[in-house]
């Protein structure tokens, strides 16, 4: 009974004029804006200082200033109609509101692209653009509204949602295994070039998972970009990282050979990234949900890459 008591004492033209009248700073503004005289304007806010038994304004001789509790009220009704009148445009408005997302290679190739279908059937009134995903530190370095990255949840200034975690193994063509004589122990891998990124930890983290010693491969390049690494193992140029379940079909198409049932868990797990308070607008909210939506979807075929799930059994 609270709140309908509650209800019944918000007149929305009272507000309205209110509303203008605290952020504009002018009963004189407000009614221009609004399209009524001035004495409307204040009318309706004695009305509320009336019914409320409260001050909201000072009022000066060539001028009005909120009172304390007036700021306090002025920023909340303000927030709330541009609340109610972002979702009225998102659900009424012709055009389609476009939402930028900047994504890493292999996330952006292996995993949002084959789900582009389904966000535009499921998302019809949001136009994605997509852009190229670089490291991000901070808030300073979004390139984007929504930015999914891969790290350990540190971001200074942004809020940080985990989506999905992913597992490493070692995979190679077919032919170049059956070239070099065939790779039955983690102690192969050393007759065979080896593909990584940046210094080898996780080749290093992966061997000692695998119970083998950190070993120096007779060939190495490093490919700091993961699709082109997994080009270059499916064209038979070496041993690289695989990352799953990305690179799974892969594997059960046979283009790859998983030689090693064991799989490196990494500390670090893919994110969605925005920037404090834009998950307040319609659209990016709705992208964001989606994309929790799609990793809960994902995690009924692939369990572990739900976050905080064991490592996949061999």
């Amino acid at each position: 009974m609270r709140s309908i008591s509650s209800r019944k004492r918000l007149p929305l033209n009272a507000l309205r004029c209110f509303e203008a009248a605290a952020r504009l700073g002018s009963f004189k503004d407000a009614a221009q804006e609004l399209g009524v005289s001035a004495t409307t304007v204040s009318n309706q806010i004695r009305m509320l200082e009336r019914n409320w038994r409260c001050l909201l304004f000072v009022r000066k001789t060539r001028q009005v200033v909120l009172t304390d509790l007036g700021l306090s009220l002025g920023r909340v009704v303000r927030q709330s109609f541009d609340a109610i009148a972002r979702e009225i445009d998102y659900h009424i408005a012709t055009d389609p509101f476009v939402v930028s997302m900047a994504v890493g290679a292999i996330f952006g190739s292996r995993w949002l692209t084959p789900r582009l279908t389904r966000f535009h059937a499921d998302l019809p009134r949001i136009a994605l653009a997509l852009r190229r995903g670089h490291r991000i530190t901070g808030a300073a370095d979004m390139p984007a509204s929504i930015v999914v990255d891969w790290g350990h949840g540190d971001w200074p200034g942004l809020e940080a949602e985990p989506l999905i975690q992913i597992r490493y193994a070692p995979v190679l063509a077919p032919a170049l295994a059956a070239s070099r004589g065939g790779i039955a122990a983690p102690g192969d891998l050393v007759r065979f070039p080896v593909l990584h990124q940046h210094d080898r930890s996780e080749w290093n983290a992966w061997l000692a998972s695998a119970g083998a010693p950190a070993t120096r491969a007779s060939e190495e390049t490093i490919i700091e970009d993961s699709n082109i690494a997994i080009q270059a193992a499916l064209a038979g140029q070496g041993v690289t990282l695989g990352t799953f379940p990305f690179i799974q079909d892969e594997v059960d198409a046979g283009r790859l050979l998983k030689p090693f049932a064991t799989m490196l868990a990494p500390t670090r797990c893919y994110y969605v990234l925005t920037r404090p308070g834009a998950r307040r607008k319609p659209e990016i909210a709705a992208v964001c949900d989606w994309l929790r939506r799609e990793a809960a979807a994902y995690a009924v075929t692939y369990p572990w890459t739900r976050i905080g799930q064991p490592p996949a059994p061999g």
